[in-house]
């Protein structure tokens, strides 16, 4: 459509404070890429009704805390184009002409619903329970990536078919109006490291098991004490194995040297320092690196006047953009105008 540099388009469901899985896995990497990207990212709160559609009582204070949580991780308004889905209209319009073109068994296809459907049949619930807008947000999905015409979506691996359906759609429509309007988007997959929870099973908030961005030196100290181990190193003068420390070694292989990574593994497997003194130093190191992170959070928060102007005057700016392809759209379907 322009000459203007490939876009990027990714985002967020505000279901509360993020933690160092989100910022590892997701945030260091779109920092990276709004330097080499005309950059879309938007917090997705209609995505968060379409499972929390009778718990709604901490939405707002949820938009804030993603949104301080991505600003001290050093996303940038003056860089990147950071909305709140809610209040770009156009995401709504695009959604149902998408939906229009979409056949049903596409939809009945995405690797989430189906995981859903065999929740609620365990369950012994019935499937027809599920509201029309979760039967519909993989629609809902493709026309925030498709509002911007956008070249590429920053996912991991389990997101790739997201993505495809998105491709599936835009191909459908440039075939259906005999245009060649959107670009079929590309998944740009992240490398994410493997950052369990501290009990060993995927981080989340839900687990109980995560260490958020937000938390204070005290409270993540509190937190990694409880970080499983080697579970064959019983006491402190038996010898351990860093492979088999499925938490703790592998939290030492983001935030230690590799000089530090070394000397913890010889005195591991020397049983020369013990689990808890492993858990402290590598607790001083998640402390120190997440500092100015979280200093620059706190100091975030008491502007809350600044928050709102950065979702509002985002959200104009996204707007803008998305009425552009939206106006395309309208123009291909020869809708009245």
């Amino acid at each position: 459509m322009t000459n203007k540099p490939s876009r990027i388009v990714s985002g967020m469901r505000p279901t509360g404070k993020l933690h160092l899985g989100h910022y590892f896995g997701v945030l260091k990497n779109w920092v990276k890429l709004q330097e080499e990207f005309e950059s879309f990212f938007f917090i997705a709160d209609w995505h968060a009704l379409t499972t929390k559609y009778n718990q709604t009582d901490d939405m707002k204070q949820n938009v804030e805390d993603v949104l301080l949580d991505w600003l001290a991780s050093g996303i940038n308004p003056e860089k990147s184009t950071v909305y709140l889905q809610s209040l770009v209209p156009q995401t709504a319009q695009l959604h149902i002409y998408l939906s229009m073109i979409t056949p049903q068994n596409w939809v009945e296809r995405d690797p989430t619903l189906k995981d859903l459907a065999k929740i609620m049949k365990d369950k012994q619930e019935n499937i027809s329970n599920l509201s029309y807008g979760l039967f519909g947000y993989p629609v809902l999905m493709s026309a925030d990536i498709m509002l911007f015409n956008s070249n590429y979506v920053p996912v991991g691996i389990d997101q790739v078919a997201h993505v495809e359906l998105t491709r599936d759609i835009a191909r459908r429509f440039n075939n259906i109006y005999n245009v060649n309007f959107f670009n079929e988007p590309e998944p740009k997959l992240t490398q994410i490291p493997l950052l369990k929870g501290l009990d060993g099973n995927k981080m989340g908030k839900s687990f109980n098991n995560d260490i958020k961005i937000s938390d204070t030196d005290e409270i993540t100290e509190k937190k990694f004490k409880t970080a499983i181990t080697d579970r064959n190193r019983i006491r402190r003068d038996d010898k351990g194995n860093p492979d088999n420390c499925e938490v703790v070694y592998d939290y030492w292989k983001i935030f230690g040297t590799k000089d530090e990574q070394e000397e913890i593994c010889m005195g591991c497997t020397s049983a020369s320092i013990g689990c808890a003194e492993c858990k402290k130093r590598l607790t001083s190191k998640i402390n120190e690196y997440m500092a100015p992170i979280r200093q620059k959070r706190a100091e975030l928060q008491k502007q809350p006047s600044l928050l709102k102007d950065i979702i509002y005057d985002g959200s104009k700016k996204a707007q803008i953009k998305a009425q552009e392809v939206l106006d395309g759209v309208e123009k291909a379907v020869k809708m009245y105008k």
